[in-house]
């Protein structure tokens, strides 16, 4: 069991590593923290962290770095993360508050969280089935082409042009959308197939065409809300940190590459303490990720989560700073959704 000088050295460690990137011996401790005691203490502090895998030695000086382990422990006794400062709040408030289309919102979002924590960032988009229709519209374009905009709850828009094959009657189209939108509005998207299967029943044999290419139209709505997407920014500021990964970086950028690894990633991760998700080094099981940090929340519309946001980096990142600002981003964007 450490004592809790030993867990305050540990500390210590970190924020140096963190700070200078250089390898942190018993010297500067005691120059530069008032831990009371002398060099020798420290020493056998540092002596019992690295018995305990919590830092080790990067070659033969003196100097010792966190381990995996030893940012783990870190983390897990971090107290009060640090809060955003005001001109921070108010980067996020001003890519954030003018955006409109949920495409524009989740854009920014990821620009500006990429800004804050100089990280690569990542938002994804919410997911089928915590979705529903908000309402759906059918607009003119030809006398035999109408536009099919399908609105989610969470502010995302389908759209397809169909064409129906024949000239069509303006007030059968409005009779179309106003028996959609009382079938659909406020239902999950995952139920919009099932609950449309008999809707052409409800309409005269010679209308049915009509009917049926719209009907069509929405089901191809909804399964383009089926694929999971992320949008990223700042892969450029992984590149600038390749020092910190050992040998090339090139492993950890083909596997960022691959949005179906890190959607598989985000989608395992739980919120734990302070409200986000870590997984750090070789906590991360998928090839190319073991010498990376990656940290996400979720976000929310209509009081439940509707999919997750973070940042991925380097295991020497400032943790409390980059949890502030995943939760904030995280709370705009909440704030956003539900207008």
């Amino acid at each position: 069991m450490l004592q809790q000088r030993s867990i305050e050295v540990l500390r210590a460690i970190v924020q140096e590593y963190i700070a200078t990137k250089e390898p942190v011996g018993s010297k500067t401790l005691v120059d530069r923290h008032d831990f009371g005691v002398s060099s020798a203490t420290i020493r056998n502090d540092m002596a019992l962290l690295e018995e305990e895998n919590l830092i080790a030695a990067p070659h033969t000086s003196s100097g010792r770095v966190p381990t995996d382990k030893g940012y783990r422990l870190f983390v897990d006794r971090l107290g009060e993360v640090k809060p955003l400062s005001t001109s921070e709040k108010s980067a996020i408030e001003t890519l954030l508050i003018g955006s409109n289309d949920l495409d524009e919102i989740l854009s920014n979002t990821v620009r500006v969280l990429s800004k804050l924590t100089n990280q690569m960032a990542m938002v994804q988009y919410p997911t089928l089935g915590k979705s529903t229709v908000r309402n759906l519209e059918v607009l003119s374009v030809t006398d035999t082409k109408v536009l099919l905009l399908l609105v989610t709850d969470s502010g995302r828009i389908e759209q397809h042009t169909i064409e129906l094959g024949q000239k069509y009657d303006q007030a059968l189209i409005d009779e179309i959308r106003a028996k959609l939108n009382a079938v659909l509005s406020g239902k999950l998207l995952s139920s919009v197939q099932e609950l449309i299967t008999d809707f052409e029943d409800g309409f005269a044999p010679e209308k049915r065409n009509v009917v049926q290419c719209i009907l069509a139209g929405i089901i191809d709505s909804v399964d383009a809300n089926r694929t999971e997407k992320l949008i990223v920014a700042g892969t450029s500021n992984l590149a600038r940190r390749e020092s910190d990964f050992s040998g090339s970086i090139t492993p950890v950028l083909d596997a960022l590459e691959e949005q179906v690894v890190l959607l598989r990633l985000i989608s395992e991760m739980q919120a734990e303490q302070h409200g986000v998700s870590l997984r750090i080094g070789s906590e991360n099981k998928f090839e190319g990720l073991s010498e990376t940090s990656v940290l996400v929340t979720g976000y929310e519309n209509q009081g439940s989560e509707v999919a997750k946001l973070g940042v991925i980096g380097p295991t020497r990142i400032d943790y409390s700073g980059n949890i502030a600002a995943v939760r904030a981003v995280a709370r705009y964007l909440t704030k956003i959704l539900q207008g």
